[in-house]
């Protein structure tokens, strides 16, 4: 469906003033087209972007008092979403629940609206926010997945490190592994964020917070052979040259910047190659990050820190999966802790 002023408009914030990266946006995006698209069934209105952009242009001309200036034409599917009830908005989750969308899926289309109508009311485009009667569904808490060590070390030696892109593909994971940094971190790394000295990178989170993260010295000596053999390979020689002034770290074979989706190929390619689980995915390296440094006694708040959590609640997740691991490992070596 064809976005509207006032998605665009929505989009344009995400992006600008929350610094959201392209992906959330998208997604965000793609849940509010989907609210928009049920609505203008619901009132059986067929979208005309012209009439559209008058009713947003003039919903956002909007006094403090909530007046408009001018009149607004009715059967705008923009005047539908700005004057929106609660009762609009459990129709729209009845629909999802109907067609058997997941509570995590229906939580996170909800995030959407609640974000969309608080950008709306402090912008003036609407009086109210229908959303804050609306509660978010509680979802079953799903551990994070991790990988075992020796799992982790058969991964990273899938790679045939012989060629650039094998070398490339090697470091690539070792840092991932290294650092617990999430894969839209990795790709957006470039030459001048690694300190090779000071075994660090420098890494741009979400709402492009920094932080350093160091490097252990795996990943550290890949990425520096890695790094080697594309300065002496002439297919790279413009990637890296001194008046370029985007550089990064990670190349694709045409030198330019590796994508998300091309790391989830890679990976892909090696798990069929060892025959590991194939629903592994460069996020379960994260967790298995968080989860080996607890595993062996790293604190709740330097995890935090590695992992860019801005909330010390979102890493807690992880604890519970070594309570988990440890249970186990009791009522398997214990001779009085059998199950009843």
């Amino acid at each position: 469906m064809s976005s509207i002023p006032l998605t665009d408009a929505f989009a344009s914030y995400l992006i600008d003033e929350r610094h959201f990266s392209a992906y959330t946006a998208r997604c965000y995006g793609a849940d509010l087209r989907q609210y928009v698209q049920y609505l203008s069934d619901e009132f059986g209105i067929d979208i005309d972007l012209d009439n559209e952009r008058i009713a947003f242009e003039r919903k956002s001309q909007s006094n403090p008092h909530g007046s408009v200036a001018g009149s607004v034409e009715p059967a705008t599917i923009t005047q539908h979403i700005c004057d929106a009830t609660t009762d609009s908005i459990r129709g729209f989750l009845a629909n999802l629940a109907d067609n058997n969308y997941s509570p995590a899926t229906m939580a996170r289309k909800i995030a959407t609206l609640r974000s969309f109508y608080k950008w709306a009311e402090r912008k003036s485009i609407t009086t109210g926010n229908p959303m804050t009667m609306i509660r978010t569904p509680r979802q079953s808490k799903r551990l994070p997945k991790a990988i075992t060590v020796e799992q982790v070390e058969q991964l990273l030696s899938a790679p045939d490190d012989s060629e650039v892109l094998g070398r490339r593909d090697r470091a690539m994971l070792e840092t991932l592994y290294s650092t617990g940094i999430r894969v839209s971190e990795l790709v957006q790394l470039g030459l001048d964020d690694l300190d090779q000295t000071g075994q660090a990178l420098r890494v741009q989170g979400k709402g492009k917070r920094e932080r350093l993260v160091p490097l252990g010295s795996h990943a550290l000596h890949a990425i520096g052979r890695y790094i080697e053999m594309v300065q002496n390979d002439p297919r790279f020689s413009l990637a890296w040259a001194e008046d370029n002034l985007v550089r990064p770290l990670f190349l694709n074979k045409h030198g330019s910047r590796l994508s998300s989706r091309s790391v989830r190929r890679k990976l892909d390619k090696y798990l069929r190659q060892i025959g590991l689980d194939p629903s592994i995915s460069p996020h379960t390296l994260r967790h298995s990050f968080a989860t080996h440094l607890l595993d062996n006694g790293a604190d709740l708040r330097s995890v935090q820190e590695l992992l860019g959590h801005q909330s010390l609640s979102t890493t807690q997740v992880y604890t519970h999966l070594t309570t988990q691991r440890i249970q186990e490992s009791y009522t398997d070596a214990h001779p009085r802790a059998e199950a009843g």
